[in-house]
C-alpha cells in the first residue's frame, strides 16, 4: 500500500485509488493477514492442477474414471477461488468497469469507495455470511455426502469454505474502507510504513 503524494481533495484524474489511498494502522494490520492468507492459499492452485491432471490421466491414459477425484478437483477448485478473492481485493486486483470512474477525481472515488461499502456491500455479505454458514452447519449435522455412491463424503467442508470466503471478503472490504476514511476525514491517522508492502 503506497500514501498518497498529495493533500486530501487534490484532483487526481485518473488517479488509481488503490495507489493513492493512504493506511493507516488497523487497515495495515488486515491487509498484511489477508495477503499473508491469501498468498498461502493459493498454493491450493497446485494441489488443483494435480488432482485435475491425475483424473484425467486416469480416466483418458489407464481408462480408470474416478468420481472421488472429479469431484475433488471442484472441490478444490471452487475453495480456491473464493478463498483468495479477499486477496484481489486487498491488491485491487480485481476486474472493474471503470468507464466513468477514472474520469472523476480521487477524492470522489473515495467517497462512491466508503458508501458503496458501507451502504451495499458490507450488509449484503453480512446476510450472505449468515445464511451460508447455517447452510454449512445443516450440511454438517446431517451427515451430507455426494450422492454419488463413490464420491467424497463430508459435503461440509466445501459449503463451509463459502462463508469463510464471504467473511475474508467483508474483512478486506473493512479495511478498504477505512482507507477511504483516512484518506478524507484523516481518520483514522495515517500510518507512514518505513518499507513499502508488496501490496497495493
Amino acid at each position: 500500500m503506497s500514501t498518497h503524494d498529495s493533500a486530501p481533495g487534490a484532483p487526481a484524474r485518473g488517479g488509481d485509488p488503490a495507489q493513492a489511498l493512504p493506511t493507516n494502522r488497523l487497515s495495515h494490520v488486515l491487509d498484511t493477514a489477508i495477503a499473508v492468507i491469501g498468498k498461502t492459499l493459493s498454493w491450493l492452485w497446485i494441489a488443483t492442477l494435480a488432482v485435475v491432471l491425475t483424473n484425467v490421466f486416469s480416466r483418458f491414459i489407464l481408462g480408470r474414471g474416478s468420481i472421488a477425484l472429479e469431484e475433488m478437483s471442484w472441490h478444490l477448485f471452487g475453495a480456491t477461488m473464493i478463498l483468495t478473492l479477499a486477496y484481489a481485493v486487498v491488491t485491487d486486483d480485481h476486474v472493474r468497469v471503470d468507464v466513468l470512474r477514472e474520469k472523476f477525481s480521487l477524492r470522489f472515488q473515495a467517497w462512491v469507495e466508503l458508501l458503496g461499502i458501507v451502504l451495499l456491500v458490507l450488509p449484503i455479505l453480512y446476510f450472505m455470511i449468515d445464511n451460508l454458514a447455517e447452510y454449512a452447519y445443516r450440511s454438517f449435522t446431517r451427515g451430507e455426502r455426494s450422492q454419488a455412491p463413490s464420491g467424497l463424503p463430508y459435503r461440509f467442508i466445501i459449503k463451509s469454505t463459502l462463508p469463510i470466503g464471504m467473511a475474508l471478503i467483508a474483512i478486506a472490504l473493512s479495511s478498504r474502507a477505512l482507507r477511504c476514511c483516512t484518506y478524507l476525514f484523516r481518520f483514522p491517522r495515517e500510518l507512514h510504513l518505513r518499507r513499502p508492502t508488496d501490496f497495493r
